[in-house]
């Protein structure tokens, strides 16, 4: 059933848990999502970001959540990271049950003035809003905040910023990064800044760049990586720990956004079955490896958040 994230976020708030936001570029991702959630009884959120909407289309990606929709599994259709207004607009206007404005990388004002307009287009249709103070580094999709440009969330500014935008979710900035290379040793999170912004915010709370770039994933992924001459593809990449998740979630983080990791299921999939099925050339053996591994990804992300069950 399709519902907007304040109700999932709102019920996930309340008993402690969060709901994992997964990026979807085609059918084969979305259908490894509801799999997954379909198995363990979790709700999820359907994600999809601008650079999404250019490669698919937005009537596609929509059409194929709708259809995913009429099973039983709660599910909220989400646009991410939503930086252009009128992308913004025209998903509230065609169906999304909820969107992100991000003004982060926007001085405080003016992001504070952009997402209270778009709080109003939402409210008359219903339809949740996210939004995000503070500016996650990182590459991924179309959005890019370099290490400069990147800052953490300011509490006090969060109670600001709250209350007169009238958001009904909050993206914090507390040490994690876009990409599959978001830390060069241990990851290393602000539990104390996401504490006093708990303390001090009593909406939802939502972490980006929070995937995990799994090391047994990545080893997988270079599997005869010297024949096919890829060995540099996602090598060195480090991501969020799960202990550091589960922290975060106990914490107060309500919804989890997980892309990275999906891709990089998604490639090693690919790859193997190329690797051994040298004679294949019908898709649906080359990308139904691919399937398997995210939906395995989404599985250990549901029982990490502790969604399992929730629906």
């Amino acid at each position: 059933m399709l519902v907007t994230t304040k109700q999932l976020l709102t019920k996930a708030r309340k008993h402690g848990y969060a709901v994992g936001a997964f990026n979807v570029n085609n059918l084969e991702v979305l259908q490894s999502i509801m799999a997954a959630a379909r198995a363990l009884s979790a709700p999820v959120i359907i994600q999809t970001s601008e650079g999404a909407l250019e490669y698919a289309g937005l009537e596609y990606l929509k059409a194929i959540t709708l259809v995913a929709s009429k099973e039983r599994i709660p599910i909220a259709l989400h646009l991410d990271h939503g930086k252009n207004l009128d992308v913004v607009k025209e998903c509230i206007a065609k169906g999304y049950t909820s969107v992100m404005y991000d003004g982060s990388s926007l001085p405080f004002a003016e992001n504070l003035r952009n997402t209270k307009k778009v709080v109003g287009w939402a409210s008359k249709k219903g339809v949740s809003v996210e939004a995000e103070l503070g500016a996650i580094k990182g590459k991924e999709d179309l959005v890019s905040v370099s290490e400069r440009e990147a800052f953490f969330t300011d509490p006090n500014q969060a109670v600001e910023f709250v209350a007169k935008t009238g958001i009904d979710a909050l993206a914090i900035a507390i040490g994690t990064a876009h990409g599959p290379f978001k830390f060069e040793e241990e990851s290393v999170l602000d539990f104390k800044r996401l504490a006093a912004i708990r303390k001090l915010v009593s909406l939802p709370l939502v972490l980006h760049g929070a995937s995990g770039i799994s090391h047994d994933m990545v080893t997988f992924l270079h599997k005869q990586c010297s024949v096919l001459h890829d060995c540099v593809r996602v090598a060195g990449g480090r991501g969020v720990s799960d202990a550091n998740i589960k922290k975060a979630v106990k914490l107060g983080i309500c919804k989890v956004n997980i892309d990275s990791d999906l891709r990089i299921a998604f490639t090693a999939g690919v790859r193997n079955a190329l690797l051994e099925h040298t004679e294949a050339y019908d898709p649906r053996v080359i990308l139904g490896e691919s399937k398997k591994l995210m939906e395995q990804v989404v599985r250990q992300k549901i029982m990490l958040f502790g969604s399992k069950n929730r629906a």
